[in-house]
């Protein structure tokens, strides 16, 4: 019982992350499970079994808030499904052995493009033109094959691509690639369905992962709100690259020492991170502040409507 409750307490951790950053959910449960102990492979075939849920929800209050670009999806969501299906293949033939250096490899690179996404200010992208499929299908392919071998990295490979192009407004990025996720997470259950049986799905933990993010849900919608993602982002980035680290540094078989000097480094480059990331929300703040019209006021010091100039009407 007390396992199954640190588990409900890693979904509903991921959850909050994944809906103040709008992506990281299988980055953070996975990273969280192979601290645990729970294999490579049954972590992401259990992570992605809750996901099918989870997603599912957030797919229908995008589609219901109308940040669903309908054509995106159903351009990224079949290559997605593909590479997430070959990708849990791979992962289901692998030893645990061999697996775990592997998942903790893209785990922690990806950890470290958050830490590097989060420390620049974050920018609104333009929009313009649209998506050409012979983008969007590779895309969702990387994406989706990413996803399955390392645990997560369905959003952070696929909404910084999309927001980058500068052709799609950033909360439909993120509602398309949330509603495409489901069918990702689909392909990737019946790939370790395949590659593991039944019995390589941990339905208590899916369970548990699936209720933590359920209640989670409405509390991330709260904390988008309260805390700013640059920080965030940051920390969380920071917690995924040393908790990797470790898996990464006793598969090298590296000794005590060398490990700490490693250990070290990766922490003053997390704090070295956050005081970006800190610097860079100010920033972005004061060009928000600067940009902003000041109010005029009269001599009795009530603020007054600004003056509307006659226009001209072409007859």
């Amino acid at each position: 019982m007390r396992k199954l409750l640190v588990l409900a307490l890693v979904g509903l951790a991921a959850q909050l992350v994944d809906g103040s950053l709008g992506m990281a959910y299988g980055l953070t449960s996975s990273t969280l499970l192979l601290v645990a102990g729970v294999a490579p492979a049954a972590a992401s075939a259990s992570v992605h079994l809750a996901e099918v849920g989870t997603t599912l929800a957030a797919g229908v209050a995008h589609w219901r808030f109308g940040n669903v670009d309908w054509r995106v999806v159903s351009r990224i969501a079949l290559p997605g499904a593909l590479g997430a299906f070959a990708g849990a293949t791979v992962l289901s033939s692998l030893s645990t052995e061999s697996a775990a250096p592997w998942m903790a490899g893209i785990l922690f690179a990806l950890g470290a493009y958050l830490l590097v996404r989060f420390t620049r200010p974050l920018r609104s992208a333009g929009t313009g033109g649209r998506l050409r499929g012979r983008f969007l299908g590779p895309l969702g392919l990387v994406a989706g094959f990413v996803d399955a071998t390392g645990g997560g990295g369905w959003g952070p490979v696929a909404t910084p691509a999309l927001l980058v192009s500068g052709r799609l407004e950033p909360r439909k990025v993120i509602g398309s690639v949330d509603t495409a996720e489901t069918v990702v997470a689909l392909a990737a259950s019946a790939g370790f369905l395949i590659g593991l049986g039944s019995e390589g799905f941990l339905l208590p933990t899916v369970a548990a992962l699936l209720v933590g993010g359920l209640i989670a849900a409405p509390v991330a919608a709260w904390l988008v709100r309260t805390v700013p993602a640059q920080l965030l982002g940051a920390a969380v980035g920071g917690v995924i690259v040393l908790t990797n680290a470790r898996t990464l540094l006793r598969a090298g078989a590296v000794g005590t020492p060398l490990s700490g000097v490693v250990y070290g480094l990766l922490a003053a480059g997390w704090l070295t991170a956050l005081a970006l990331a800190l610097r860079a929300l100010r920033r972005t703040r004061q060009d928000r502040a600067l940009a902003e019209p000041a109010p005029v006021t009269d001599t009795a010091g009530t603020v007054a409507q600004p003056r509307r100039l006659p226009v001209a009407v072409d007859s």
